[in-house]
């Protein structure tokens, strides 16, 4: 049984490592998702990787990214690499088998097996190929628009709700103003009503006085 160091080693012949594996009985190449990214911020690697190591250990080969945090979820993936992996027996995670399927690894290979038993040529493989692909790619293109309508939208009506508060807000200050405005009017008119009843009998008060002063005292 070879080291684990000169498995490894081996990066010439991909499916040399993979056959030396199952002949030795150990666990399978896998093809999984190893996280990077920060907490809460999750950012993955798409990585084959021997069985036995942990899942954020060592690994034979990078094949992509995934990141889920975008609308929708974004995926760079080496298509030629990933397919010779599947080709060569790498047993995918349930992820990673939705990366490779979402981005046709999986029809491509049995479009490749339909060409081996002869019911279509591999130009015809090809061609269906290119066909689901555009196809997908018109599909995201229109789950992308979908979602930026949607986000606009939202940003629309929470823009509505939000000026609505500031106009019932707005409109309340208004009023309590207006309160304190006919109050502070109220009050003023009641102090000059107040005012000018002290000064009223002072004013009837002073001709009695003239007229008393100007009449003759009789003898």
């Amino acid at each position: 049984m070879e080291k684990k160091g000169v498995l490894y080693e081996k990066k010439d012949d991909i499916c040399t490592l993979i056959l030396t594996i199952i002949k030795h009985k150990v666990m399978p190449v896998k093809i999984r998702l190893q996280r990077r990214g920060k907490k809460g911020q999750p950012f993955y690697h798409v990585v084959v990787a021997d069985g036995r190591a942990p899942r954020n250990g060592r690994f034979i080969e990078k094949l992509g990214t995934y990141n889920p945090l975008t609308h929708p979820a974004s995926i760079v993936l080496n298509e030629e690499r990933a397919y010779h992996w599947v080709m060569c027996g790498a047993q995918p995670t349930d992820t990673a088998r939705m990366i490779l399927k979402r981005e046709g690894i999986y029809l491509k290979k049995h479009l490749a097996g339909g060409v081996q038993k002869g019911a279509f040529s591999q130009e015809q493989a090809d061609a269906k190929l290119a066909a689901w692909k555009e196809e997908k790619s018109h599909k995201l293109n229109e789950e992308k628009l979908s979602l930026t309508n949607a986000i606009r939208e939202e940003n629309k009506k929470r823009l509505e709700a939000e000026t609505k508060i500031k106009e019932a807000k707005a409109a309340a200050l208004n009023e309590k103003r207006a309160a304190l405005a006919a109050a502070e009017a109220a009050k003023k008119a009641e102090e000059e009503a107040v005012a000018a009843a002290e000064n009223a009998p002072a004013a009837e008060e002073a001709p009695a006085a003239e007229d008393a002063a100007e009449t003759p005292v009789e003898a």
